[in-house]
């Protein structure tokens, strides 16, 4: 299976040029902040000056993990195909966010433990009925994982907009996260833990040690996918396939909360380069996640106390894209004010 080689957006030239139109409008130097870094980073993505934004859509992929038989969920599995329900009956959070800001949405089947049928709204990739359990052995074996990273790259390659957020759904999958985080960040496993869907104290703390015994029993290991395959999940492998592809592809890469940030994890260990084409929608209150984002060194749009997942932070933060579009696109320069002032 061939990896996508993701090239650097680094164009010095063209980075002086948007610099230049952006400094040009009407306002003080340095004046829309974040949106000003925005609008330059979507213009050395696109490669232009002229940037644009056209049919964005949020991918939300659902999978379940065998880890939930450890006790590290508040929730049983059966939550997550229910909530893949929801999402076919446009009934979620995301579906609310993502049609009232004018964002397709898909459903993808990663690998749910159960039998959909036939849904003409849901995108049937089923690697298996959820992965094994990490603690007692790997998730995935290797074809498994290498299937769900196909996947991944073979949905963005269909896809025809260039903008692409992405979201995620398993009953235990912030346990996948957080032994992905502590893996390939060496941050220690207490600081990679939490709540997740709602767990006491005492049910974090299990995670931890949950997290700790699977860590020691498969030893060390540095290799992405080697990590990706021993802990993750179908879902998040799928995220880290389509992620490679979307940035091949030059599109604009929408970062949700914790677990979508794990597959950026392993994303950016294989092809540094992609950070350069992902905006980090919000911090995420799971714990962890402001972690993960130091270590990005990203500075998110927002901070909303978030910590649903489904890309519900993707959404929220597209409006902020079309602003930084379209300031740069449609706002006056200094000089075509005096001009407009002068003809008048």
């Amino acid at each position: 299976m061939r990896l996508p080689d993701i090239p650097s957006t680094h164009d010095p030239l063209l980075a002086s040029e948007l610099t230049q139109a952006i400094d040009n409008k009407t306002k003080p130097l340095g004046s829309l902040g974040a949106l000003e870094t925005l609008a330059r980073q979507i213009g050395l993505i696109q490669q232009t000056t002229r940037v644009a934004l056209h049919k964005p859509a949020i991918l939300v992929f659902a999978a379940d993990h065998g880890v939930v038989a450890e006790g590290v969920s508040a929730y049983p599995q059966s939550v997550t195909w229910q909530m893949v329900e929801n999402f076919l009956s446009k009934g979620a959070a995301i579906n609310v966010f993502a049609r009232q800001n004018g964002c397709a949405l898909q459903i993808v089947d990663a690998g749910v433990n159960h039998d959909f049928g036939r849904r003409a709204a849901l995108m049937d990739c089923k690697v298996g009925r959820g992965t094994a359990n990490f603690a007692q052995q790997p998730a995935m074996t290797w074809a498994e994982c290498a299937a769900a990273l196909a996947h991944g790259m073979r949905i963005v390659g269909n896809l025809e907009g260039n903008v692409i957020g992405f979201g995620e759904m398993g009953i235990g999958n912030t346990t996948a996260a957080a032994a992905l985080m502590h893996k390939l960040t060496g941050v220690p496993v207490a600081d990679c833990v939490g709540a997740g869907t709602g767990l006491s104290p005492e049910g974090v703390l299990h995670k931890q040690a949950v997290i700790e015994a699977a860590v020691a029993l498969h030893g060390e290991m540095s290799e992405p996918l080697d990590i990706l395959a021993t802990f993750g999940g179908f879902e998040i492998a799928m995220i880290v396939g389509a992620m490679l592809k979307a940035a091949e592809r030059r599109m604009v890469l929408l970062i949700d909360g914790f677990i979508v940030s794990s597959a950026l994890l392993v994303a950016a260990r294989m092809q540094p380069a992609i950070l350069d084409y992902c905006v980090f929608s919000h911090c995420s209150d799971e714990a962890g996640h402001a972690r993960m984002l130091e270590h990005f060194q990203a500075r998110p749009l927002l901070n909303l106390g978030l910590r649903l997942g489904e890309g519900t932070g993707c959404a929220l933060a597209l409006p902020l894209l079309h602003a930084a579009v379209n300031f740069l696109g449609e706002m006056a320069t200094f000089q075509s004010a005096r001009v407009s002032g002068q003809s008048a």
